[in-house]
């Protein structure tokens, strides 16, 4: 698309109405956007346009995260919807996207706050996956993961604190990079979201446009509180390296209790054995070697609890102050209480400890990949994307049992939010029915550019941009 515009084959308003054209074609049978931005949109698109790498592009934000002012901010909350909430200012993030070129035709749909893996929220209903549309999208940013799968843009907005960029990847058959902590700024108003547990990036076709826009955006801004190691050079150069040696790696058992669906496995070991033909060596060796063999299983879920449950509480009490009010449990959904009760009762001196014990887990996990490991292959999931529905804080009369059918979903992805190393979802294996199973690669800290090179290397060998899912725009 930004070719045609560069070259004058098209103009940006015609991708927007294009753009728009396809959205309008199936997102209502999909709801992955919930925003409209049309006019905003073709007023920006008949404008001036900066001068970068995706000038023209239609566009869409997760309506969690980035923001620009004047437009809805509603997190998948009733309580900001019925307010008509709007975002006060521009994230650094958000500026970025429009320095890069992007136009913004629409915000996507989301969890409540982001919090489980998949987009159901009560406010706006469910996001439906296009290859099935009994089946979620992921979450949480499974109306980006929707909207992209379906053709309604190349690439969309998308966040990541457990998991919330690589499922939606996953279950949807697209590129998702979860770059590394503090790779991308969150300000200005926030630091280290979650005490550095979320990313930021998108969701994409491929992986030439996951490195393009990782250039564009990357980096930090005045007042961060820590930033990512620099990279060596630009991301897009990795694309073309035909390398080889690199020494890999394989969990298929995750580091904390959850059954593994055999495709999942399938889906990773079919990646392994891509890669010795591409010259790579696998040496059967997995970060839990260095946990004692099973890894720290329920303690790590706990302490992730501890933050998880801390960043509810906080963003509760943040919303109370910009309303007006104070708010109570029957402002949100009631997994969102239960996780922000939880977080208050937590103690100070408890999170400093849980956060230790995950800052424990990232040494062991960065000294297995000291001790000659290039990367690791994973499942993304340890299940196929489930059906809409089975995770639901209303089925019974405890919510966290939502919480804990997401296990599943996130078992292989959280550990990698709490080490904070770069972690990407690649498209590469397709149940016998149809539907998308995931690959994760992970790296070291700050080596997105051996993720990039490698998955370049898959997409070149076994590629899936003529793939199209039943539900598409065009």
């Amino acid at each position: 698309m930004a070719e045609l515009v560069s070259s004058g084959e098209a103009s940006p308003s015609e991708l927007v109405d294009a753009a728009i054209e396809r959205v309008e074609q199936v997102n209502g049978e999909l709801n992955a956007v919930i925003h409209p931005l049309y006019d905003e949109a073709r007023q920006a698109a008949a404008g001036e346009i900066p001068e970068g790498p995706f000038k023209g592009v239609p566009f869409v934000l997760k309506d969690l995260g980035a923001a620009f002012a004047g437009q809805p901010l509603h997190m998948g909350m009733q309580l900001l919807k019925d307010a008509g909430f709007k975002a006060p200012f521009d994230t650094f993030l958000a500026q970025r996207f429009r320095e890069a070129g992007l136009i913004t035709i629409g915000k996507t749909n989301t969890p409540e706050l982001g919090i489980l893996p998949t987009t159901e929220p009560a406010a706006y209903g469910a996001a439906k996956n296009p290859w099935d549309t009994t089946r979620s999208t992921g979450g949480s940013s499974g109306g980006s993961g929707g909207a992209v799968a379906s053709g309604m843009v190349p690439m969309a907005h998308a966040n990541d604190g457990g998991g919330s960029i690589r499922i939606p990847a996953s279950n949807c058959g697209l590129v998702g990079l979860k770059p590394t902590r503090q790779r991308i700024t969150e300000g200005p108003l926030v630091g280290d979201n979650l005490s550095g547990l979320t990313a930021e990036l998108v969701v994409s076709r491929s992986v030439r446009d996951t490195a393009r826009i990782l250039d564009a955006v990357e980096g930090s801004a005045p007042g961060d509180p820590y930033v990512a190691p620099a990279k060596l050079r630009p991301y897009v150069e990795e694309l073309t390296d035909e390398s080889d040696g690199l020494r890999i790696g394989m969990m298929t058992a995750p580091a904390v209790p959850a059954e593994v669906s055999a495709e999942c496995v399938a889906a990773a070991e079919e990646t392994a054995k891509l890669l010795e033909s591409l010259g790579h060596h696998l040496t059967g060796s997995s970060p839990t070697d260095a946990m004692g063999g099973d890894g720290p299983g329920e303690g790590i879920q706990d302490s992730f609890l501890t933050r998880w449950g801390a960043g509810q509480a906080v963003v509760l009490d943040q919303m109370g102050m910009l309303l007006g009010r104070e708010i109570t449990s029957d402002d949100v959904e009631p997994l969102t209480w239960a996780l922000a009760e939880i977080g208050r009762s937590r103690d100070s001196g408890r999170y400093l400890r849980d956060v230790g014990i995950h800052q424990g887990i990232s040494r062991m996990i960065a000294g297995w990949f000291e001790a000659g490991h290039d990367l690791l292959i994973t499942p993304t999931m340890a299940e196929v994307a489930p059906k809409l529905g089975e995770i639901d804080d209303t089925l019974t009369d405890d919510p966290m049992d939502a919480f804990h059918r997401s296990f599943p979903s996130g078992a292989f992805t959280a550990i990698f939010n709490v080490t904070g190393q770069p972690a990407i979802s690649l498209p590469l294996h397709w149940t016998a029915g149809g539907v998308p199973v995931g690959t994760q690669i992970v790296a070291p800290f700050g080596r997105e550019d051996l993720l990039i090179r490698v998955a370049a290397q898959l997409e070149r060998a076994q590629p899936w941009a003529d793939r199209h899912p039943p539900v598409f725009a065009g």
